[in-house]
Order: C-alpha cells, then structure tokens, then sequence
C-alpha cells in the first residue's frame, strides 16, 4: 500500500466505499485495500477527525512517550507526528493513550 499516488504524486486520502475501503486521489487514482478501516469520530477540539488505521495494531509501530492522558490520566502514551497546517509551522504531535486509547493533539 502506498500513501502517495502512482500517477500524479498526490496523497491519497480515505475513501469508503460499497465494495469496502480504499485510498482516492484527486487525479481520479483509486487504490482498494482490504486491511484498512475507515474511522470516523465526532469533531471535537484535539480530538482526530478521520483516520485510516491498518487492521493490524498499530500501536506496535509507534513509540512510546511519557504524558499525561486528559481522559483517565495514565502516563504513557504512543504518538506520531503530522503535518496539519502549512508547510512553515510546526507539526502536529498525536497522542493515544496506551491505557484507555483516548487520541489527543499537542502543538507546538
């Protein structure tokens, strides 16, 4: 699976569809992929709007950091980095809880 778009370079972003789910570019590229789910959740302040999420724990991939879980307070947490805003600001960093699984942003 690729992130970007074999014909135009683009990225490729989630696409639900009948048959499944897949990644779309705007160039008209569809990708299918059986082993990605399509996650949606209420929009709220630091919380993910949508994100593609390999059947797969991905946790298993991602490091651990010390930091406090807003939801129950835990301490640890895995995280990654994204880029969310323009080129010319920092990223964004995510959290998910390793105990209760809230995803949280911090930014810079």
């Amino acid at each position: 699976m690729g992130m970007f778009c074999p014909k135009c370079g683009s990225l490729l972003k989630p696409k639900a569809l009948k048959s499944g789910t897949a990644l779309g570019c705007s160039c008209g590229y569809t990708e299918k992929n059986q082993d990605l789910e399509v996650r949606e959740s209420n929009k709220k302040k630091n919380e993910v709007d949508l994100a593609v999420v390999e059947k797969e724990r991905e946790e298993k991939r991602l490091p651990l950091t010390e930091t406090d879980c807003p939801k129950c307070g835990h301490r640890k947490a895995y995280y990654w980095l994204q880029q969310t805003r323009a080129g010319d600001e920092p990223e964004t960093r995510f959290c998910k809880c390793e105990k209760c699984s809230h995803t949280w942003r911090e930014y810079d």
